[in-house]
């Protein structure tokens, strides 16, 4: 059986001894009472909750998986999945970030972030059911009519009522301006909708009385394309003026599909003939709505894969610890033991290393982006809620793409640690990887994030927010370059630094040429970005380390960083180089290719 441990030290050493997050919140009026014992506070409970209720329940409800009654087109998760969840509502979890005037505590989001890789870590498909939740309280407090909020936002605040988010149908995926789905308007105000989608994470379960689908549809008028979707909430169930529950809405599950992996999770095919729903925001700007969801979704997509490289990194650690097999090269190192644990073998440690190094450097990032996200919705300075929210939007594809990436590569190097013993159910090794293998694909596929970093957020705007990106991390080369014990890590971020300008702007010119050449690139582009951004933060945080160190802070902690950091500079991030003379390579080795693919 799997185990799992929060990693709070390291939550505590990002958050205030890298970032400074009380600081950064106090300066925000919304936050002025946030101090360090409350953020600390709140994350060891969420940690109990995550391994003492979520975790327990995750292999279970991975063989268990969903049921549909195709009579009643009702679905039943799997044993213990609805108690966990009302035990998470008894608890006030879904109020954490939300608006007081709608029943929420006001916590920043950085706080949430923390505990929600907490929850990935123990249970991911659990862990999407209020995530979906969450996501359909912030399109709708921000696109949705004030009778719209007033009715639906304390509901989903408290954990009442449950939500989805529903785009996909079986026609098209990504691109949604194929959609077919319609909403005819009615002389009360509402709308009928009707059309089928797929793909739907939490589409239909038992654990609340009503779900909230937020619908993307077409009205008759509409114009072709993405220009003509709009967005309507249809719920489960009828709502009254009184907020009480009226009759059941004909939106119902046909299917449920039986997947690779998040088996705990309903995946639903969902019907809607002539359903009640009611338009957010304004008509034929639906994508726009859905954005402020998407956006918070691929945020959160990301960190479900941070969670699982850490808990995927956490057993295949304790594993290596305990299995017995052959002798180190260098010579017996357990003598009174038959073989010695495997952890003594080089490509076992790189493989570990791997997984904590990524684990470590995506906490980093999605820490960071947690606190942009405050500052750009909070901050009273103009500028800076309009510098952080720039500087989110470019860091977005990276925290989706990249983490995700790194997820599924950490989580297959731990299951190979284990060996034989990693490819069988029971000791859970197999199921992170088959539950970060999804994490690649929806909310936009890996490529899509790539072609939005590339094409729209760096060369649309001429590079400007990645020149701002830039300007950090040359803060951090000139305050750090003189220091003898952080050359080993500033060197190598130095050396990319300055090639990566160059790279982005040759790329840029072959694309006002040739737009196949930003498609040929973009993946490779998006890594060493990512790397990058991880580069300058491992940067920042070996810099804290150092520091603690010269201190005389004899906590092994920093002794650890220093070790991963290393490792990373060392091992993962000259991938850089491969990935530059690829996207280099041109769009021709792939477009002339007929032949080849006949």
């Amino acid at each position: 059986m799997p185990s799992y441990t929060p990693p709070l030290r390291d939550m505590h050493f990002v958050l205030h001894e890298v970032f400074g997050a009380v600081d950064q919140l106090k300066a925000m009026p919304r936050f002025a009472d946030v101090d360090a014992d409350t953020l600390n506070a709140v994350l060891e409970e969420g940690g109990k909750f995550a391994a003492g209720v979520l975790q327990p329940i995750n292999l279970s409800g991975d063989a268990e998986g969903c049921t549909l009654d195709k009579a009643t087109h009702t679905v039943t998760a799997p044993k213990g999945f609805k108690e966990a969840y009302q035990k998470y509502v008894e608890g006030g979890w879904p109020a954490l970030t939300c608006e007081p005037e709608y029943g929420g505590q006001g916590l920043p989001h950085v706080l949430s972030v923390c505990v929600s890789e907490m929850l990935n870590s123990a249970n991911q498909a659990w862990t999407m059911y209020p995530g979906l939740a969450h996501g359909v309280y912030a399109a709708v407090h921000a696109h949705g009519s004030q009778a719209l909020k007033d009715l639906y936002l304390p509901k989903l605040t408290s954990g009442e009522w449950a939500g989805t988010m529903c785009l996909t149908e079986p026609h098209c995926g990504t691109d949604l301006g194929l959609l077919r789905t319609k909403a005819e308007p009615q002389a009360d105000g509402s709308y009928k909708v009707t059309g089928s989608k797929i793909f739907i994470s939490a589409g239909e379960h038992d654990f609340t009385p009503n779900i909230v689908h937020l619908v993307l549809a077409r009205l008759p008028d509409a114009p072709a394309g993405s220009k003509g979707i709009s967005l309507f909430i249809v719920p489960k169930f009828k709502v009254k003026a009184d907020g009480s529950l009226g009759e059941r809405n004909p939106v119902v599950c046909t299917g449920i599909e039986h997947k690779m992996g998040i088996h705990g999770n309903a995946t639903c095919q969902l019907s809607l003939d002539g359903a009640e729903g009611f338009m957010v925001g304004e008509p034929n700007k639906g994508l726009m709505a859905m954005f402020v969801m998407m956006n918070g979704a691929r945020l959160g997509v990301g960190n479900q894969s941070l969670g699982l490289t850490e808990v995927a990194y956490q057993n295949a650690l304790a594993y290596a610890k305990d299995r017995l097999q052959m002798r180190s090269l260098s010579g017996p190192k357990a003598k009174d033991k038959p073989a010695d644990p495997i952890i003594v073998h080089p490509d076992v440690r790189k493989m570990l290393l791997t997984a904590k190094a990524y684990a470590e450097g995506g906490r980093a990032l999605a820490t960071w982006c947690a606190l942009l996200l405050d500052q750009a919705e909070h901050h009273p300075d103009d500028k800076v809620r309009k510098d952080s929210e720039e500087m989110v939007a470019l860091l977005t594809p990276i925290v989706k793409a990249f983490l995700t990436d790194n997820g599924f590569a950490a989580t297959n190097a731990c299951m190979q640690v284990y060996g034989g013993h990693g490819y069988i159910h029971e000791t859970g090794a197999e199921q992170f990887v088959r539950d970060a293998r999804i994490n690649m694909i929806y909310e936009g596929t890996n490529t899509v994030q790539a072609l939005d970093l590339l094409g729209r957020k760096v060369l649309m705007n001429q590079g400007a927010t990645l020149k701002k990106l830039g300007k950090q991390i040359e803060a951090l080369m000139r305050e750090e370059g003189v220091s003898e014990p952080m050359a080993e890590f500033i060197n190598p971020l130095a050396g990319l630094a300055d090639k990566f300008t160059k790279f982005t702007t040759e790329i840029g010119f072959k694309g006002m040429t040739n737009p196949d050449e930003v498609g040929a690139a973009a993946t490779d582009f998006l890594r060493v970005a990512g790397h990058m951004v991880f580069g300058y933060l491992f940067a920042r945080m070996a810099s804290v380390a150092l520091g603690q160190i010269a201190a005389g802070n004899t906590d092994p902690f920093y002794a650890a960083k220093l070790q991963t950091a290393r490792f990373y500079f060392a091992r993962l991030f000259p991938e850089t180089a491969s990935l530059m003379i690829t996207a280099r390579a041109g769009a021709a080795n792939l477009l002339d290719t007929e032949a080849a693919l006949a």
